[in-house]
This record gives C-alpha cells, structure tokens and sequence, in this order.
C-alpha cells in the first residue's frame, strides 16, 4: 500500500520544492501552507527588496493553502501562524506520517497535537545545532525544556551531523532518527556553466546571502584586502541585499578592491553568479545552523570556505579537498583558506564536489522521510 505523507511549511520555501517533487514520486505527499508570504513580508524577512521568485515553488506535487486566522500573519513570530484547521485535515487525513520543519510556530504544534490524537507519526525535522558557551542554569533550563519538546514526537529526521548531536544532546533515541540531508536543486544549479581555468584569469571570491551582520560579509572585504595587499589578484562578488549594503561599498572602496555588488538574485539566475566565481565563502556566526549556499556553489563545481560555526562545515568542507574550514572571525585564517582553495587542482576538487552533492540532493532527502515513515508504521502497524 503507497504512503500517505503530509507536511506542513509555514510558507512557500525554494529548498523544499525539490524534496516534495522526489517525495511525491515515492508516496501519497500533501503538503500544508500555513500563510502565503507577499513580496513586501520577503523584504521584511531580510532581503531588503520586495520580491516574488522566478520559479514556480508549487508545481510538481500536492499542496494546500490553510486559512492563516492569526491577527498578524507572518513567519517570523510565533503566533504569526495560527491553522487551527490542520487538525481537521490530520484527523481525516489517513496519513501514515507527518512532519513539521520545527516548533517556531503555532501552526506546527497545532499539527503535532492534532498528530497525537490521530494516532498519527509526527516528526520533525530541521537544523538546530548546539550553540557556543552558555552559563550553567541557562544550559540546565534549556535541557530540561527541550528535552520535553522532543518527547512530543516520534520520529527526527536529520540533516546533517550537527543537527543528529544536537537531537541526541537532549536526549532523542538513536532508533528514532533518521537521515534527511539538508539539500539544493542540484541539477538546476549542476546546469550552469563554468569558467574556463585561465591561469591569469583575475580569481573571483563570491559571496551569496543576506548583506546583515550574523553572516559578517565585512569579514570577507577584510581577508581580501589582506590577499590584495600579499599582491595576489582577485576580485570579490555579492549577491546579495540588506542593511551593510553601504558599509560594503564603502570598505570596498576605502580597500581600493575590485567588488561587483550585484543586488538581490533571484533563484533562476544565481547558478550563472556561482559559475562565474571559483571560491564561495560563508564566515557567518553560529546562527547560520547550516548554509544552503554552500550546497548551491557545489552543486556548480565550486568549492567553500565557511567559518566553523557554520553547520554545513562537518557534513559539506573536507579540508584540501572540497573547501577550508576557519575559526569564526579570524580574518587572517580566512584569508589563508582562500589562498589554499584557489590553489587546489581544478578537476579533483569538481570531482569531490559532485561526489558529495548526490549524497546531499533531493533523492536522498526524500528517501528518508519516506523510509522515517515506512518504519515507524511497520513498528506500529
């Protein structure tokens, strides 16, 4: 008998499209849209312009807007996502499984309950990752109160290695977690063409995200001007909007770098920014509980320096080989792991690059929410 899966989103999301078109092939897949984000709520949410994407996040599997009855909607806060419906929709569902990304809305522990009482599996699965030092009663309290919101499900699925420590930090059963990597449009961003290996070819170093301070894109400005100043040649890249746009401008300027600040990118034009660059650099603070980015330049062939508090570091940076790894904030090590990536041999870098994205691509993801859920029914069937 074919799986029935729901799954509920807060909203339309670019990186979870890919899973539901390969989830929908393996089982009865519904997905559940708490609100429907507009351009101005996106610029809101950081990008800093208004914007629609340029590629339909709907087609290719089943979904469902909910009535959002939340006197503010949005994403951002609690109760800016109020379904009360989804309890309805489980109870009368058939559903062998569902799944919510998270707890950070009201909208996913209405689902959870109404799971509960359906006799429904519930799961979570997101990218929390343990954060820096905290004092001795905060890490107690957190303990204690996390460890009772996963008593609330049955199964987790994983993205990577950080987000399986964390789940098992607070006391989730290893029988109970399942491997549902953190993933990117692979073909999409595969299709893009790179740059012809032109020994004298001035090296690009991009940066792709929100231009605001947890992703400290200044730190990236800085380890350049150190390179140029060793008399390497090299050029940086943006994509990106947000509130340092001018303080980048201006560092770049004071630098005497050559900079390319291309604005916001949309999803169907960002493979042609990552072909263009041959390292991709993310030195965000721990609150980057993965980076995506990372996933989409390898997908191109190119490889990553991300600082250490980035969650993808363990899972996506092989040192030497598909990127370097640096301690957060240490622009002079930044600049080192620049260096060493724009030196690695081009082939056997795209090699393990390719290697490492089928691992973490939309087919693997979804074969584990699948595969969650086939085996919690047969343990409960």
């Amino acid at each position: 008998m074919t799986l029935r899966i729901g799954f509920l989103v807060s909203h339309p999301i670019q990186y979870f499209t890919p899973i539901f078109r390969e989830l929908a092939k393996q089982c009865d897949l519904t997905v559940f849209y708490a609100h429907r984000q507009t351009a101005e709520q996106q610029a809101r949410s950081g990008f800093g312009v208004a914007f629609d994407w340029d590629v339909d996040l709907l087609a290719g599997y089943h979904s469902r807007f909910l009535h959002n009855v939340a006197r503010v909607p949005s994403t951002d806060r609690f109760f800016g996502c109020d379904t009360p419906e989804i309890a309805t929709e489980i109870a009368g569902g058939g559903f062998d499984g569902f799944v919510v990304p998270g707890w950070a809305l009201r909208s996913y522990w209405q689902a959870v309950r109404a799971c509960r009482h359906a006799g429904v599996p519930v799961f979570v699965r997101g990218d929390s990752q343990l954060a820096g030092p905290r004092g001795s009663a905060l890490r107690l309290a957190k303990a204690v109160a996390f460890r009772g919101v996963l008593r609330q499900f049955d199964g987790f699925l994983y993205v990577g290695q950080r987000s399986r420590d964390y789940l098992l930090h607070y006391g989730a059963a290893c029988e109970r977690l399942f491997f549902s990597p953190h993933c990117v449009d692979n073909d999409a961003f595969r299709a893009a063409v790179r740059r012809p290996a032109e020994p004298d070819r001035i090296k690009r170093i991009l940066f792709v995200g929100k231009l605001i301070e947890r992703k400290r894109p200044l730190d990236v400005l800085r380890a350049a001007a150190l390179l140029a100043g060793r008399g390497d040649t090299i050029e940086v890249a943006f994509a990106g909007s947000g509130e340092l746009q001018d303080a980048l401008t201006n560092a770049a300027a004071a630098a005497g770098l050559r900079a390319h600040f291309h604005g916001f990118v949309n999803q169907s034009e960002l493979p042609a920014i990552y072909a263009a660059a041959d390292v991709m650099v993310l030195p965000s603070d721990g609150r980057e509980t993965w980076g995506l980015v990372v996933n989409e330049a390898m997908a191109c062939g190119v490889p990553a320096v991300v600082s250490d508090a980035v969650g993808c570091g363990p899972d996506l940076v092989e040192p030497g080989l598909t990127g370097a790894v640096f301690p957060l904030g240490d622009v002079a090590a930044l600049a080192n792991g620049i260096k060493t990536v724009l030196a690695f041999d081009r082939g056997r870098t795209q090699k393990a690059l390719a290697e490492r994205v089928e691992t973490y691509s939309p087919l693997r993801a979804a074969q584990g929410i699948a595969g969650a859920a086939s085996a919690l029914k047969s343990k409960t069937g």
